[in-house]
């Protein structure tokens, strides 16, 4: 595995090979094998009862019968294998394929795939062939459109651009561009990431275990990266009588004509009424917000209704600063006393967004919604899938798909309280997964439960911002790549401070604890950050699970310009298992304390605690203490390095772990 640090300035040529090319292993043909299905690339005996309760199996590529090149395994960021599910995907020129083995019956799949950008940025598009049983049935138009993201924050799809922030410090040349003579030269494209989307497909009829599915590469495209296959077999339509049906009112099953006008109507009459709205089968394009309060809106479900939109732009902005709407259903604002009582469920959105502005309101549900619920609703291509802006109060948001995200899945922001986000199943985000931000008011007594996060592009799988008396339980969260990593508790981004308690119990993190591009350190699997005050509440950290952690399964760090300033104290680790760690189970960048308590450790790669501290190393030892309550298994915790000996290795060397395996 190269897990070390890898420049990431790279020329056109360099970059096709470097992302797919190197350290491939070419995969003899051979026999197809039985089906290996998998959680987060992971044999589900080791995460069972956590994550999301999702109705298809997951099926990597790597695993499958190929004639095409096995990529990684590779937590190297911009490059293919590091997004890729496992960090491991398969290569196919043209012609090549991959087929997998049905594990039980299905009737609809998904495909995770990735195909070359266009030169100047904008994507491609190519078709890949779907075989069943050896028979043609059905041709995917794979497209890059909605990947391919380059260069730094917030990024842009041209890979040609110069530095967007030439006064920024950055890792590739150690020094700030703008203020360095000779310039630096930054070979271009800079920085690409993004790389993967999805595409999902009906088979038209039910095939059984032991059938296969062979995917073919076109020659349309120069590689095709195909980094897993999800099978499903998707019930009947829902049919909801006694609904008004948007049909009734001019909506467009087709998609051609918009269908805005004729949602807004029912959902109008359905107020009136106090009915539900219904979606039928079809694709309605909406291209703008449906505003939604006191209603009911259920489809037949989210493999048979899609509501798709274009991005528009508006000139000039909005009020808000948007440049762009496009399709969405929100809330009233919370300003103008929110909305309720509103509940979406069965039905797909998909955006058309492809950049990120952060002031565009183009999320696939805004605004604030209170005693509401959403339920089943798959979200492809909007900016975040879903971002509220509080207060707001008893939410729930369960069984949701959402995937390829330019920025969040979810974020409950500012003054969200007892509100619940549970199975929900969420890929491919350009921000952190799921997010509590308690700016300006309280985020509080709300729940992420039984949640999967896969493969995070950027920051975190679930991160906390403040917030009082909140919970993060049973959740998987796996392969975040790149400037944060498996779960967060960060007193940042002008947050409340958090207070009360916090309870971060009986989740497993795998293939986290990353490599921080910035700082140029290894995370921690969990890591909590003092960067704007105190990290002070009562933190119990109960019953998780690390796995095969890249650099540290825990660390505590504050920023160097406050490390004497700030501190995180009253953290307990309780009955928690950490199973392989390239460097320490601990990290200590900054003051403060911590507890453990059964907490055992194996395949360790360092020293157990690298306690700095913060970093002035005065003889008394560190500035964080540490205390061992008893039962901590493994060696990890030795009775010298008690209660703050200093055991600083700035950066110590990365010793892969060998896989997770049953305790």
């Amino acid at each position: 595995m190269v897990w070390s640090r890898a420049c990431a300035v790279v020329s056109v040529a360099g970059l096709v090979a470097g992302l797919v090319g190197g350290g491939g292993v070419a995969a003899a043909e051979r026999p197809p094998a039985a089906p290996v299905v998998t959680r987060a690339a992971l044999d589900p005996a080791l995460v069972a009862g956590r994550g999301a309760d999702v109705p298809f199996l997951e099926q990597e590529a790597e695993n499958a019968h190929t004639d095409g090149t096995v990529i990684g395994p590779d937590r190297t960021a911009y490059t293919l294998p590091a997004e890729a599910s496992g960090r491991s995907a398969v290569r196919l020129t043209p012609g090549q394929y991959v087929e997998f083995t049905l594990p039980r019956e299905a009737n609809a799949i998904t495909v995770r795939y990735s195909i070359p950008d266009a030169r100047d940025g904008g994507g491609i598009t190519a078709p890949l062939d779907v075989a069943v049983n050896g028979r043609h049935r059905a041709t995917l138009t794979l497209t890059s459109r909605y990947s391919w993201l380059y260069n730094q924050y917030p990024f842009t799809n041209d890979p040609n651009a110069d530095l967007l922030h030439p006064d920024w410090w950055i890792t590739e040349c150690d020094c700030v561009p703008a203020q360095t003579s000779p310039p630096p030269v930054i070979q271009k494209p800079f920085r690409p990431t993004h790389f993967y989307d999805e595409q999902r497909l009906s088979l038209g009829r039910t095939y059984r275990a032991g059938d296969t599915i062979r995917l073919t590469a076109s020659d349309r495209a120069a590689w095709t990266v195909v980094d897993l296959l999800d099978s499903e077999l998707v019930g009947a339509p829902r049919v909801v009588r006694g609904a008004l049906d948007v049909r009734l009112f001019g909506a467009d099953p087709t998609g051609r004509r918009d269908s805005a006008t004729a949602f807004e109507r029912a959902v109008a009459l359905a107020r009136w009424l106090n009915a539900p709205v219904y979606l039928p089968p079809g694709t309605f394009q909406v291209n703008r917000h449906i505003v939604v309060d006191d209603v009911t809106i259920t489809g037949a479900g989210s493999w048979y209704t899609t509501v798709r939109g274009h991005e528009v732009a508006l000139d000039p902005p909005a009020p808000d600063g948007s440049v762009h709407t496009g399709v969405g259903f929100y809330g009233r604002p919370a300003a103008e006393g929110g909305s309720v009582n509103v509940h979406l469920s069965g039905f797909a959105i998909e955006g058309d967004v492809r950049e990120r502005i952060d002031t565009d309101q183009v999320n696939g549900i805004g605004g604030a919604l209170s005693d509401s619920s959403l339920v089943g609703l798959y979200l492809h291509h909007t900016k975040v899938g879903m971002w509220f802006d509080g207060p707001m109060t008893r939410l729930t948001v369960q069984g949701n798909v959402i995937a390829d995200q330019i920025a969040d899945a979810l974020n409950f922001h500012t003054g969200v309280t007892d509100s619940v986000v549970r199975d929900n199943f969420i890929r491919n985000t350009g921000d952190d997964g799921l997010a509590m931000w308690a700016e300006h008011t309280q985020d509080a007594r709300n729940t992420f439960d039984h949640n999967t996060v896969q493969s995070p592009v950027l920051a975190n799988g679930i991160a906390l911002y403040g917030g009082t008396d909140n919970t993060v339980s049973a959740n998987l969260v796996a392969d975040p790549v790149r400037e944060g990593s498996g779960i967060h508790l960060g007193s940042r981004f002008g947050a409340e401070p958090f207070t009360g308690h916090v309870w971060v119990s009986a989740n497993t993190t795998v293939r986290a604890g990353t490599y921080e591009l910035n700082w140029e350190i290894g995370l921690g699997a969990i890591w909590f950050y003092a960067l704007e005050r105190d990290l002070a509440a009562d933190v119990q950290v109960v019953g998780n699970h690390f796995l095969d952690n890249t650099y540290n399964a825990i660390m505590f760090v504050s920023d160097w310009p406050v490390k004497d300033q700030y501190s995180i104290t009253d953290v307990h680790f309780r009955d928690n298992r950490v199973d392989g760690t390239g460097t320490s189970v601990l990290s200590a960048r900054s003051r403060g304390s911590a507890s453990f308590e059964n907490t055992d450790a194996r395949h360790v790669g360092a020293v157990g605690v690298n306690n700095c501290g913060s970093f002035n190393f005065p003889p008394t030892g560190s500035e964080f203490t540490l205390t061992d309550l008893g039962g901590n298994d493994g060696g990890w915790l030795a009775p010298w390095m008690l209660p703050n000996t200093i055991t600083c290795d700035d950066r110590p060397p990365v010793v892969p772990p060998p896989p997770p395996s049953s305790w």
